[in-house]
């Protein structure tokens, strides 16, 4: 696939690096427990705001992933092991950071039979073992649309149930490896099927070639199955192999994109240029509460 050099950012882009204690602590702590972040893995932006301010996303199941999406910055290629006692170290270390709401997520795992559902829901009870007053998001892969591996997720009742979309229908293939935006769509429906009381969650980039009606229509097909909070941000090309951005959006289409969200009846919109999916998510959960 074509590519072309990045190109300069806007000024809106820019973001404030922060480096004191908290985000060597938390550094260190991640290390420390063999665990990874997708604050690191995806090249978030936000990840010295955010680990300054002691949140961060657990991302399990190794940091090796099947799949190779275009815009995406994580490790591709066949994970070689799987860790069973990942699910204590994550609890452990959300207790050590005193989390109050604690975001996990995961590469894809489709060498695996049930998709790493199994360790998801380990992950879930052992977080909630060690801190009962934590709340527990996951953003999980579609497990290849695998009705079983989502209710093994769904049974362990996280707080949020997080599934991207990534992006518009027509550019979905284009984005993303292997999966499909009628497949994630039903995901979240099944999820809400299973679970009405569990809020649902999606997440969609802009800057790779849709048009501002495919944007609109995506928010109309993530309502029609009852998804409850979405974020949009801006897609940053983390390398010369990733897709090139083809358009950088204004803070005031994003404002506008927040409104025309919840007009069409979503309990939360976080939509800004530098919003990813786990951005302020505690926050993002309690506006959804009070909406």
């Amino acid at each position: 696939m074509a590519t072309r050099q990045i190109e300069r950012k806007p000024d809106w882009l820019k973001i404030k690096l922060t480096t004191g204690d908290n985000y060597k602590e938390l550094k260190n702590m991640m290390r420390g427990k063999t665990l990874h972040t997708v604050c690191e893995e995806a090249k978030c932006p936000n990840i010295h705001e955010c680990w300054a301010n002691r949140t961060a996303t657990f991302m399990i199941l190794g940091d090796i992933c099947t799949r190779a999406c275009r815009f995406c910055a994580v490790n591709t290629g066949l994970p070689t092991e799987l860790d069973l006692q990942e699910p204590e170290r994550v609890a452990e270390a959300a207790e050590q950071m005193g989390l109050r709401h604690a975001v996990i997520t995961s590469v894809a795992r489709d060498d695996l039979q049930d998709g790493g559902a199994s360790i998801f829901a380990e992950t879930i009870r052992a977080v909630r073992q060690r801190n009962p007053l934590t709340r527990v998001e996951v953003l999980i892969p579609d497990f290849q649309g695998s009705e079983a591996s989502l209710r093994i997720v769904m049974d362990a009742k996280p707080d949020i149930l997080n599934h991207n979309v990534e992006t518009v229908e027509r550019l979905s293939d284009k984005v993303r490896a292997r999966a499909k935006y009628r497949r994630s769509l039903e995901l979240l429906e099944r999820a809400k099927q299973m679970a009405p009381s569990i809020p649902t969650k999606s997440s969609i980039m802009l800057g790779v070639g849709e048009t501002w009606e495919e944007i609109v229509q995506t928010m109309h097909d993530l309502r029609a199955v009852d998804c409850n909070i979405m974020t949009i941000g801006q897609y940053l090309q983390p390398s010369l192999k990733h897709l090139s951005v083809e358009k950088y959006y204004t803070p005031e289409q994003f404002a506008e994109l927040k409104a025309e969200g919840m007009k069409l009846g979503f309990r939360h919109v976080e939509s800004g240029p530098l919003v990813r999916s786990s951005y302020h998510a505690h926050e993002q959960v309690q506006s959804a509460q009070q909406s």
